[in-house]
Order: C-alpha cells, then sequence, then structure tokens
C-alpha cells in the first residue's frame, strides 16, 4: 500500500484476456471519484442530473439551488475490502442549507482508511505501523441564474497521507496536500404536468498537484474529471414516478505516453518524465487530443453510466444501473442494484453493485453500502 503513491508510471501492457493494449489513466487520491452515496451506487453512477439531494455537491453542485428541502444532512458509510482489512472504510458527511428561493450552500467531508499497516525493512524487521488515510473537505455556493438553469462553484481542500513521513526507497516521505475546485451547471424544466427535463454539466477537481516528498518530477494529478448528465422523469400517476438517468465522464488527465519497442515513444509527449512535467490546467487541455492512439483512444477513455428509478408513493424506491469503462481503461463493468425508503424526515438508501466481467475486481464487489439522510424544514406555523 506504502507503494502506490510513488509507484512509477506504469507501462502500456499487453493484456492476453483482453487480446488489446492497456493504457491506464493514472491519478492521487482517487477517493475523489468513488461514488459516495448508495442513491448514485445503486444507479451506475448515473446522478450529474438526478433529483437534487445532499449528495448534489459531489456530482453537480449547481442543483443545490433547486434543492426541495430547507436543509438537508447525509451520511454514507462504506465497507472497502473487507476481507483483506476489515478497519478499512469510506466514510462521507455532506449537508446543504437553502439561503433563499434562489440561492443554497453546501459543504461536505470525504473521509478514507486503509485501515492498519505494518511497515517493515529489507530484511522484514517491523518498523512500527501506521494508518494511512486521505480526506477531502469542500464548501459550495449554487445559485440560480433563472428559473430553469443554476450554476454552482465548490472550493476543496485535499489531504493525502499514505505513508506518515517513512523513508520509501531511501526517500524521505511527506502527507500531500493539495486546493482544487469544482463548477458545474444544472437544468431542470416540465415539459408537461407529468414530465421533466433535466441537464447537467461539471468540471471537477480542478487544481494543483500532489506531492509526496521534496522530489517534484513525479507529483501525481488531481483526478479532474468533466461529466455530463442527463434525466427524464414520467409521473404515471399520483402514486407512480420513474427516473431514467445518463452520465458521460471524460477523465481531464493527461494520457500516459507508450513506449516502442524500438525505444520511442508513442504520444504527445516524448517520455514519462515529459509527462509528469505536464502542469495541471495544460494537462487537462491536452487530455482531449494526447492519447497515442488517437481519437479511437479518447473516446475508449469515456465512462458511461446508465440509470433506472421507480418511486411508489415517493416512500419506496427501487433501483438498477450499469456502469461501463473500456477494457483498456480499466475494464470497470458493473450491473447495481438499490432500494430507498422515505419515512418522515428521513430517508434510508441501500446499493449492491455485481461485477459483468473478469476482466478486473472492483473493491466495492458484493459490497451493501448504506446512506441515511436527515431532512430539516421550517416549523410552517412560525
Amino acid at each position: 500500500m506504502v507503494a502506490l503513491c510513488f509507484a512509477n508510471l506504469a507501462q502500456a501492457q499487453y493484456n492476453q484476456s483482453t487480446g488489446q493494449t492497456n493504457n491506464y489513466i493514472h491519478t492521487g487520491i482517487p477517493i475523489l471519484q468513488i461514488s459516495p452515496d448508495a442513491i448514485a451506487g445503486a444507479l451506475g453512477d448515473a446522478a450529474a442530473a438526478y433529483e437534487p439531494n445532499a449528495y448534489s455537491s459531489h456530482w453537480n453542485n449547481a442543483k443545490i439551488a433547486f434543492a426541495p428541502k430547507e436543509m438537508s444532512i447525509t451520511t454514507t458509510y462504506t465497507p472497502w475490502l473487507r476481507k483483506l482489512d476489515p478497519e478499512m472504510n469510506f466514510l462521507y458527511l455532506g449537508a446543504y442549507k437553502r439561503i433563499n428561493r434562489r440561492s443554497a450552500v453546501a459543504a461536505s467531508l470525504t473521509y478514507f482508511t486503509l485501515g492498519k499497516i505494518e511497515h517493515r525493512d529489507d530484511q522484514g524487521n517491523s518498523l512500527g505501523t501506521f494508518r494511512p488515510n486521505e480526506f477531502a473537505f469542500d464548501g459550495t455556493y449554487s445559485m440560480k441564474l433563472s428559473d430553469y438553469l443554476a450554476l454552482g462553484a465548490t472550493a476543496r481542500y485535499i489531504h493525502s497521507d499514505l505513508t506518515q513521513g517513512l523513508d520509501v526507497e531511501q526517500q524521505t516521505t511527506k502527507a500531500a496536500n493539495a486546493l482544487a475546485a469544482d463548477v458545474g451547471l444544472y437544468f431542470q424544466a416540465d415539459i408537461d404536468k407529468r414530465q421533466q427535463a433535466a441537464a447537467a454539466l461539471t468540471l471537477s477537481n480542478l487544481g494543483s498537484k500532489l506531492s509526496y516528498s521534496d522530489d517534484d518530477t513525479e507529483n501525481e494529478f488531481l483526478p479532474a474529471n468533466m461529466r455530463l448528465g442527463g434525466r427524464y422523469t414520467y409521473e404515471v400517476d399520483e402514486y407512480n414516478k420513474v427516473n431514467v438517468l445518463l452520465d458521460l465522464n471524460k477523465m481531464l488527465v493527461p494520457t500516459p505516453p507508450i513506449q516502442n519497442e524500438d525505444g520511442t515513444w508513442s504520444g504527445l509527449y516524448t517520455d514519462n518524465a515529459d509527462y509528469h512535467q505536464t502542469g495541471s490546467v495544460l494537462g487537462a487541455l491536452q487530455s482531449f487530443y494526447d492519447a497515442p492512439g488517437g481519437l479511437k483512444e479518447e473516446l475508449h477513455e469515456i465512462t458511461l453510466s446508465l440509470g433506472a428509478e421507480y418511486w411508489y408513493s415517493n416512500i419506496f424506491a427501487a433501483r438498477m444501473g450499469y456502469f461501463y469503462e473500456h477494457k483498456t481503461k480499466g475494464a470497470r463493468q458493473y450491473m447495481t442494484f438499490g432500494v430507498g425508503v422515505r419515512y418522515s424526515r428521513f430517508e434510508f438508501d441501500f446499493s449492491y453493485l455485481l461485477p459483468t466481467t473478469s476482466f478486473s475486481t472492483n473493491p466495492l464487489a458484493n459490497t451493501i453500502r448504506i446512506s441515511l439522510t436527515l431532512n430539516i424544514e421550517k416549523d410552517k406555523k412560525s
């Protein structure tokens, strides 16, 4: 685990099981890419244009301006690779508060711990144990530009401590810190009394790179990404409602170059050093055309999320979804399922992930995620 933050850029490799060459995009603090809630987790991570809720600051911060409640507080607990270490887990806390009819604010905390890890030297002698962890804290402001369109902005502080100052490969390490920002647009309009359409665009985790040592030659990119989503809602009658969602996601991170057998390099960058020295802003711009495989590989870097949700009497929800990532870019492909229950001011949501391919494993495979939300409204009498 310790070596995760200092692993050299992996070369593209031929995968016999898929029959294609893998060329993964590597970033630091991958917890920012994890679905923080059981709602989106049951919809295949298709949540950019999902109905506004307390998790909106993660998926599309502009949605908060359309939030139906005065205030909402939520939390999600996710076990992580429990067979490897029962202390590994992912925790999310979030809340929003409406300021007035046209604006709202939100805050959230994302925390991930890798449990207890024992560090040993080359001879196998124990050098003590430590608990690697990462967290991100952010604040959001969202405002309606019109009755149909909203704009959101988020500022985020990121802290990643994977080694707690231990020496790795004769190099002293340190905790990495970074600042990032999100910008989002959200459109929502009624087609008629029974139908509603929504669309969302989000640019997330745009910020500085992560440095785990005084050597700045191999700083890690943040998992910057662009997400485009849509939702169609149809109210069958006063008791039954259906949501259909679609998200497309593209990492705004440079694609690693590929070293050929003759020692030359394919791609926009001349070698690994050139790749690592690229700035985050320039890298985000070049991420649209830097893939060694050209346009075809760029299209492979787009992930697809599909989700469907059924509500009965606005009390019980049944959800399912599908997530697709190309085999050469990680091969994450899975089905998701879940249910939700609303009772008084409380919301309970559960999700379950089922992999559909043997090409790669998923740390959330066969894991139940649980979300709990408390909605707070003003006293109507006052």
